[in-house]
């Protein structure tokens, strides 16, 4: 018996260590009670912390990375607080309404402050990529966004589809380099098609080149007439629970010969993982995807390349937004957030800081991004 195999056959029994998926029922429910109670002691701090609780940063920042080293290279079974995080759900978007409240239909003017919003860059809620020499914010998004070009081959004359386009950064930054590219948003968020519609009126920006057309809606409702050379989705993944199903819709809007670049925050675990706290009041039903997962999709799309983008990248970006929103504090205070300012100024420090340091965390090794390059089958 190989050492391979043996520690397969002891992760079957022993709780808490290794893979989910191959666990005897004992070991699973043995499992899933710990990753309760590890839930329940995050959003315990968390609703403290929302309720006025003093942390210094530098506290919070040592309590979650010391655990999360531990969780990481040893129990990454505790990092599924939910069941549904360990699998494939029955639709391709869930809660999908609800994160547009909660998320991406916040008042504009702070997600402006504290993302960005520059002449070509606009506000992108993604990372960005340092690695590359970047010093700035808006320098570390047009360098993961010519990452994206250069990974996903885009040429000039393609007809590409972004699927859940934020407010349009990608595509006016890339339509400012290639005059003859076409591009369609597909984007469910009104707040982010509103941005965009001004934007697609304003001759300063490339979104009014007419070589730009939105859709406001969501994948399952999605149909287009013609077919594209190229698809790109960034970040969207996280909030799609069917892979299986996602990619067979994608494909279908696919050129024979086309590429499809899907870019996701993603886990270099056995399983997949989420936060009870970003669940309640960030990201509903959102999941980190192991790095395994989109591979594994193979029925209409395939994976013929894959890159892991260090998490060290979004830990430097959200300590960006970080310091941006408290910068931004006067400005912002009087906006409607649909519930009293300080409570949401507290609920959006502790996320951000929560996975700025989650990403930092073991060197960034365990939790970056994905990029994954996909074909037709």
């Amino acid at each position: 018996m190989t050492l391979t195999t043996s520690f397969t056959n002891i992760q079957k029994y022993m709780p808490v260590i290794g893979d989910m998926s191959i666990k005897t029922p004992i070991a699973y429910r043995s499992t899933r009670l710990m990753a309760s109670l590890v839930n329940a002691t995050q959003m315990t701090l968390g609703e403290a912390y929302v309720q006025g609780l003093e942390i210094p940063d530098s506290l919070f920042r040592a309590i979650f990375k010391t655990s999360m080293t531990l969780f990481f290279q040893y129990c990454p079974g505790l990092l599924a607080p939910y069941d549904w995080v360990l699998e494939e759900s029955d639709k391709l978007a869930e809660s999908s309404r609800e994160l547009m409240r909660v998320q991406y239909d916040l008042p504009q003017a702070m997600l402006n402050q504290m993302l960005g919003d520059w002449s070509v860059i606009y506000p992108k809620y993604s990372t960005g990529f340092w690695q590359g020499g970047a010093t700035t914010l808006e320098e570390a998004q047009m360098h993961m966004i010519d990452q994206v070009i250069d990974r996903l081959g885009i040429t000039d004359g393609d007809n590409i589809l972004d699927f859940g386009c934020g407010w349009g950064c990608v595509p006016n930054y890339i339509l400012s380099k290639f005059p003859n590219v076409r591009f369609t948003g597909l984007n469910l968020s009104h707040q982010q098609c509103e941005y965009m519609r001004q934007k697609m009126e304003d001759p300063t920006s490339y979104l009014s080149s007419g070589r730009f057309t939105l859709y406001e809606g969501d994948l399952n409702e999605a149909q287009f007439t013609e077919k594209f050379d190229k698809i790109l989705s960034i970040g969207v993944f996280c909030h799609v629970g069917n892979l299986t199903g996602a990619f067979q819709k994608l494909a279908s809007f696919l050129k024979h010969d086309g590429k499809v670049l899907i870019h996701i925050i993603t886990v270099k675990t056995p399983n997949n993982m989420s936060s009870g706290f970003t669940h309640k009041y960030i990201f509903p039903h959102g999941r980190y995807w192991n790095y395994d997962a989109v591979p594994s999709c193979n029925r209409d799309l395939k994976t013929i390349d894959r890159w892991y983008m260090n998490g060290i990248n979004y830990h430097k970006t959200l300590t960006a937004w970080l310091e941006r929103f408290d910068a931004a504090q006067d400005q912002v205070k009087t906006l409607d957030y649909a519930m009293d300012y300080g409570k949401f100024r507290r609920i959006w420090r502790f996320y951000l800081l929560m996975l700025g340091t989650i990403f930092a965390t073991c060197d960034g090794e365990y939790n970056g991004n994905g990029q994954y390059l996909l074909t037709h089958t």
